[in-house]
């Protein structure tokens, strides 16, 4: 792997769940070898048993990185078990909500190189998208590594600072249940006007994911999108004077469910 000794000094996941199986499976395709990937989780699944990895082992002593991807509440328990990994070169790398960095010091040594991040769940289809911020202890080369391995499941991005964290786990953390409950919506509005539910919840699915594809991919702005598919007086005209009302359209809902859940983000993170 480019700017890194992964394959040499190996490569430890604290927790193997969803996520962190999705990971695993990216690194393996894309070469990292088996036998340099150490697992610590009580209840690994049947796939991750079958892959050759080193499974609830020991340790190697110094581990390039350290992928942190237990549940924040479990956290507290597993973390000071590698605190002798704290300190040094080993790279910590958090995947878990919630948790600060200043919390990783105070558990491993303000001298430990830290990066946090907080992906989402389209990570399950590597189409999830992962913010990243480390402490002044990561190295660009360690910050490369991290992309690298995150790549695995999607895009990355770069922070400027912590506090905007609270931010991305209000926006794109926990945006996609946001877009499931529209597909909901979207789906038992068309029940409403007549369609069988099965055909409603295609006719969502479809409209959402290719919408998504679409301003994925296009030259144009979402906004530009938007325009591109209005006829004036036509009948996506009729609905968007509904959705876009400020007082009661989605502008002011949207701004105020991403703001509390950045609210419970940061009130999170200093309980």
């Amino acid at each position: 792997m480019q700017h890194s000794d992964i394959a040499k000094r190996g490569l430890v996941l604290l927790g193997c769940g969803k996520m962190g199986s999705a990971m695993l499976e990216g690194w393996l395709a894309g070469g990292v070898p088996p036998g340099s990937v150490w697992i610590n989780d009580p209840n690994p699944s049947d796939w991750v048993q079958g892959q050759g990895i080193n499974l609830n082992a020991d340790l190697p002593a110094d581990p390039a990185i350290v992928l942190v991807a237990v549940k924040p509440q479990i956290m507290r328990d597993a973390l000071p078990s590698l605190a002798r990994l704290g300190n040094g070169t080993t790279l910590f790398l958090s995947v878990a909500a919630g948790i600060t960095i200043a919390t990783f010091e105070k558990m491993l040594g303000t001298d430990t190189p830290v990066i946090r991040s907080i992906p989402n769940t389209p990570a399950a289809v590597k189409q999830g998208i992962t913010a990243i911020i480390g402490n002044a202890r990561v190295t660009e080369a360690q910050m490369q590594d991290a992309e690298t391995l995150l790549s695995a499941i999607g895009q990355t991005v770069r922070l400027e600072t912590e506090d905007q964290m609270d931010a991305v786990t209000g926006l794109s953390g926990s945006g996609p249940a946001y877009v499931f409950h529209m597909i909901e919506c979207m789906a038992h509005a068309g029940e409403a006007q007549g369609l069988a539910p099965d055909l409603a919840m295609t006719l969502a699915k479809a409209t959402v994911a290719g919408a998504g594809a679409l301003a994925m991919q296009s030259d144009d702005t979402p906004s530009q999108l938007r325009v591109n598919v209005t006829s004036p007086n036509g009948t996506t005209q009729a609905g968007l004077d509904v959705l876009m009302n400020e007082d009661t359209g989605l502008p002011r809902l949207m701004a105020d469910t991403i703001d509390a859940a950045a609210k419970r983000s940061k009130d999170l993170a200093n309980g």
